[in-house]
């Protein structure tokens, strides 16, 4: 494991020198060709529209603020194409249960990761774009995830994932989109996935500004946004102004565990999403999901999954800002009649060296959620409460990229009849490096924009 993390980040290394060089050279022919405000303007559009700012793509098809900034390298290329690089990783330990208060605590050191890269260009009234993310978890992490107390979903070697959480595919997304301009403040759009991401749920968890600098998934995660790899998408999606209606048919079963390869699509599943911004510093939305046989284990049980957010993002100044998630989710389960919620809500504060951020969670799962139906043949369900606290720090800055360094906590209250297997409070901890773009600047002098986040763009 440790070889394969070392062989990894050199060639992380590699590429970020590449891309930097090429962002450089590009920025150098920019100002030689004097490109106009105007010019400028219209190659940082959204991908899905040409009235909107790049900065509101999210993952798949979904909003963020118009004020949250990316984190990329950017090439302005030949014949109208700009495309961008982005990228998190993180080389960390990870010890669950640090008191050793249950037994369902584990230790781990890995990798946590994903990079993608977009482009797009300008066809007439309307923008063509094509995605594609990866993740190296399966090489870096491993088939069997990593240790996360609570966390459930997927399975690996015919057993359920529990307390783990799993790794996630080597090919995340390879989707194309077109969106044709019908008028002021008006567009249509199509994307097409293999795989991708519907219309549901907020922005993934890695690709929001609140959640970037924690490595791990919400325990909330298959309650509102793990349809984020999906081997068959297409969304369809109209616009008006700062509304948005979009749909989507898509496979609604997870991805199985082997990890390196392209699952059926069935295009059996569906969902719906309304998105509304009313301002640069907020995106909302609330979405369902019709979910089909979505757990390999239980392929007779259907999901029917709601999900409502808020985001909320506030530039301080041109290297800080505050970003904020506010998360519902909640699934209904076919076999039983369940419905089971859940509540996130994360938090990022970020100056010009430091991050602080936190994030609170609330599930409710049940003793088959856990894999504990034969110690609770009743399956009751468990309220579990989760806080994290944690902290990073920029270190180096070296070629557009920053290098940073930080820890965090978190606090488990399990609830009264599992405390014999977790223990009363137990408490994780973890430390770690992580490589990311630095906050990206366009232009030059006074024309100078914002640093800006690829908060959008999900791997």
């Amino acid at each position: 494991m440790k070889k394969h993390i070392i062989t990894y980040i050199l060639s992380l290394a590699t590429i970020t020198a590449f891309a930097q060089q090429t962002m450089d050279h590009a920025h150098h022919m920019d100002m030689k060709k004097d490109t106009t405000h105007h010019q400028m303007k219209m190659s940082m559009s959204s991908q899905y529209s040409i009235d909107l700012p790049m900065n509101r793509d999210g993952s798949g098809t979904s909003w963020l603020p118009d004020e949250s900034p990316m984190l990329s390298y950017m090439k302005h290329g030949k014949n109208g194409w700009m495309s961008m690089l982005h990228y998190n990783q993180f080389v960390r330990y990870n010890m669950q249960d640090v008191f050793k208060s249950g037994s369902r605590g584990g230790n781990h050191f890995d990798a946590p990761n994903m990079i993608m890269g977009m482009t797009q260009k300008r066809i007439g009234n309307g923008i063509f774009g094509i995605n594609a993310m990866l993740s190296f978890d399966p090489f870096l992490v491993g088939n069997a995830g990593y240790p996360l107390l609570y966390q459930t979903g997927e399975s690996y070697k015919g057993n359920k994932l529990v307390d783990r959480q799993h790794p996630h595919d080597l090919f995340a997304e390879l989707a194309v989109s077109y969106a044709q301009h019908l008028g002021n403040n008006t567009d249509a759009f199509i994307s097409v996935g293999y795989p991708g991401e519907p219309a549901l749920g907020p922005p993934v968890f890695m690709h929001r500004l609140s959640g970037m600098s924690n490595p791990d998934a919400p325990l909330t995660h298959h309650y509102a946004d793990a349809t984020h790899i999906t081997f068959g998408v297409t969304t369809l999606g109209f616009r008006y102004k700062d509304v948005k209606l979009e749909g989507s048919v898509f496979t609604g079963r997870e991805p199985d565990e082997h990890r390196y390869d392209f699952d059926p699509a069935k295009f059996d599943s569906y969902a719906v999403r309304l998105s509304y911004n009313p301002s640069n510093q907020w995106a909302l939305q609330v979405s369902n999901g019709w979910i089909h046989s979505p757990e390999d284990l239980e392929p007779q049980q259907n999901v029917d999954r709601f999900t409502a957010s808020a985001i909320h993002t506030k530039m301080l100044n041109s290297d800080s800002y505050v970003a904020t998630t506010l998360v519902y989710g909640q699934n209904h389960y076919s076999d039983n009649g369940k419905a089971l919620p859940s509540i996130l809500l994360e938090s990022t504060l970020q100056l010009t060296k430091t991050a602080i951020y936190g994030r609170y969670e609330y599930v409710r799962k049940d003793a088959e959620e856990l894999d504990l139906h034969a110690m609770f043949p009743a399956n009751p369900n468990f309220d579990i409460n989760a806080l994290t606290i944690g902290t990073n720090r920029i270190i180096s800055t070296f070629k557009n990229t920053d290098l940073r360094v930080g820890l965090q906590g978190s606090l488990y209250a399990s609830p009264s009849a599992l405390k014999g297997l977790y223990g009363s409070v137990p408490l994780a901890f973890q430390f770690y490096l992580r490589i990311s773009p630095a906050m990206l600047k366009m232009g030059g002098g006074k024309a100078k924009m914002k640093k800006m986040d690829m908060g959008g763009m999900e791997m």
